[in-house]
């Protein structure tokens, strides 16, 4: 697991300033405090930060071919390195390690822009071949490891793990781009490939780029994808007993290390089976951790002991507590652009907590998408059901008045708000799902943005995303469509990225059994009632690991990891909320109403509606524009 940078003269071959390189490389030493070094030649400079995992005595990057004509930095795990060392053996490469980094660079040399087909694992790399005179860039495919790049003014391609990287060269022109801040603000992050600039992309999931000196930096190729057949003929306890296998396998892949390796335990569903197949494939006492707090209404521990105590781990818990709001400016550093999923908070803590005991942690992330888990995914389907009655114009005819009738009820559970139930049925299925997940949605943006930022949108509204990914979905099933949504947008743009910068934070490696790609692709095949069946998500998931786990945490209600931001914002951030959105940053940019967001502040803070959720999004705009040193940053979004 690394931090990986570089540039690439596009143009001509320059030889790259070592002092922008090293800042470059510098930035993210939080990502490999065990080692770094430089690799310029003419038209192309390679910096590499690493946290040593596998193959710690020759691993070292960057990483050359015999010649030195190829050479590669890495950020990632191949987990199938092994068996694709003695497959290029079967061709002729002789190896000088034992190290995946290798495995990629012969691959390269063997399969060249196909390599990618044949990586199982996270990954997210870059290729210098001096001989094509070309460089070439990968990411895997659910986007695990990010990777960002940009073209400066002066023809250098940048490109970094982490964004900051590339604001570290100083090239970047950082203009704002009023598209992402619309995806910001109605998703909570802004989705691959933009970034907050203009001027800058993240390389999208299953995507690959190769670049050729002298030609211009073309659009990204998509090399893989997921494709939701739905057609397995497989009976309930076939798929069941296919599941655990493949589990099994997943997490023996992701065992190997030589540093000390453990797992988050957070007595949900997916972590929780995650452990289970650990402690079956090991001798040994799982290491594992969870995050508690000192409320609890959000306060999983017990479930997570239970587990804990069924497979005897070397369990370890913290208590935060829950007015643990301090890393408010951490938070916008770490992940240099808008964010504003509240739950990172909790994730910096048990990444935090995990790197005091174990180098190497593996989670259940990506479990919901894949298995269909998600509450949202049982509303969604009980309204698909309901719209599915009517023609689109007669629920627009009927249920859009019938919505504006009814008062709003941000308190009621949500099968119980009549108001925002009447307005998903009078949508498409894609609007609607796209209203589900919106921190801060149309209406209440059409108040927020200031007529100057509308006019710099023209229009456009960041539903086009969802539309763009349905129409490449391959499948009208209502489910598949909406978890083709999420493994496209909601699981790279805001887990993982969520997961990837707080882990690193602490130089702490990741790794994601659930998100293994066979086995998303044959979880795709799976009829979408195996996975939700009644008011019952993941349906077949637990059925395989009823064997496995206890009942009740198979079947609790699903809580999340959740933190108080009502009462926060109504309590010890108040006067710190009210001073950023009114006198702060934000406010200097122009792009927001004051008079929304004071009206926001004053009905939130007396009780009058819950405004917790477009007010984070708003803190943490404003964290991100102070971080970045943006209080300028209308002038700055070329105006």
């Amino acid at each position: 697991m690394c931090g990986i940078t570089g540039v690439f003269d596009i143009r001509e071959q320059r030889t790259p300033e070592r002092e922008r390189l090293h800042r470059m490389n510098e930035s993210q030493h939080h990502r490999g405090p065990d080692e770094g070094d430089l690799h310029i030649e003419p038209g192309v400079g390679f910096g590499h930060r690493r946290l040593s995992v596998i193959d710690i005595a020759t691993g070292q990057q960057p990483i050359f071919n015999d010649d030195k004509s190829v050479a590669l930095v890495f950020n990632g795990e191949v987990y199938n390195y092994l068996e694709l060392m003695d497959e290029l053996r079967g061709h002729g490469y002789v190896f000088r390690t034992k190290s995946d980094s290798e495995a990629i660079v012969r691959a390269w040399e063997h399969w060249g822009e196909d390599c990618v087909h044949h990586l199982r694992g996270m990954f997210a790399f870059m290729v210098h071949d001096r001989r094509r005179d070309c460089l070439f860039m990968a990411r895997d495919r659910m986007g695990v490891k990010p990777l960002h790049y940009a073209v400066t003014d002066d023809g250098w391609l940048l490109f970094g793990s982490e964004l900051k990287s590339i604001v570290a060269h100083g090239g970047l022109r950082q203009e704002i781009d009023p598209r992402a801040i619309e995806a910001y603000f109605a998703l909570g992050y802004v989705p691959d490939p933009w970034t907050i600039y203009k001027h800058a992309k993240k390389l999208a999931p299953g995507h690959r780029l190769l670049v050729k000196r002298g030609q211009p930096v073309g659009e990204p190729q998509r090399y893989w994808d997921v494709k939701f057949t739905l057609d397995a003929k497989i009976s309930e306890a076939e798929a069941a007993e296919e599941m655990r296998r493949r589990l099994s396998e997943s997490v023996k892949l992701r065992l190997k290390a030589e540093v000390p390796l453990g797992a988050f335990l957070s007595g949900g569903v997916d972590s929780s089976a995650v452990v289970a197949a650990m402690a079956q494939l090991d001798s040994q006492p799982v290491n594992t951790c969870s995050i508690g707090f000192d409320d609890p209404k959000f306060n999983e521990t017990e479930f997570a002991k239970m587990v804990a105590d069924r497979y005897k781990t070397n369990h370890r818990v913290e208590v935060v507590g829950s007015d643990d709001f301090g890393l408010v400016d951490t938070l916008a550093h770490l992940y240099d652009e808008p964010y504003a999923d509240s739950s990172a908070i909790p994730t910096y803590r048990v990444c935090e907590l995990a790197r005091k005991h174990v180098t190497v942690a593996l989670s259940g992330d990506g479990g919901d998408e894949t298995f269909g888990g998600y509450r949202r995914y049982k509303m969604h389907m009980m309204e698909e059901r309901m719209r599915s009655a009517f023609p689109l114009a007669v629920r627009r005819g009927v249920f859009a008045p019938l919505a504006k009738l009814y008062p709003k009820a941000d308190w009621a559970p949500r099968v119980f708000r009549a108001k925002t139930t009447f307005q998903a049925i009078a949508r498409s299925s894609v609007d609607a799902y796209f209203n589900t997940m919106g921190l801060v949605r149309d209406p209440m943006r059409e108040q927020l943005f200031s007529s100057k930022l509308k006019r710099e949108l023209q229009g456009w509204n960041a539903v086009e995303i969802f539309h763009d990914h349905a129409r490449r979905a391959g499948t009208d099933d209502p489910l598949a469509l909406i978890q083709y949504i999420d493994l496209h947008t909601y699981l790279p743009g805001d887990i993982n990225t969520k997961v990837d910068r707080a882990s690193m934070a602490h130089s702490l490696e990741v790794r994601e059994p659930l998100m293994d790609h066979p086995l998303v692709e044959w979880a795709a095949t799976l009829p979408s009632s195996l996975k939700l069946r009644g008011q019952e998500g993941k349906y077949f998931f637990k059925k395989a690991m009823e064997p496995m786990l206890p009942h009740d945490v198979l079947y609790r209600p699903k809580m999340g990891f959740s933190v108080p931001l009502a009462r926060w914002l109504r309590g010890p951030l108040r006067e710190a909320t009210r001073n950023a959105l009114q006198r702060g940053a934000l406010a200097q940019t122009g792009w927001f109403e004051p008079s929304t967001i004071t009206r926001m502040l004053d009905q939130h803070e007396r009780g009058a509606l819950d405004h917790s959720q477009p007010l984070w999004v708003l803190l943490m705009f404003d964290a991100f524009l102070r971080n970045a040193g943006l209080g300028d940053a209308a002038q700055r979004a070329g105006h």
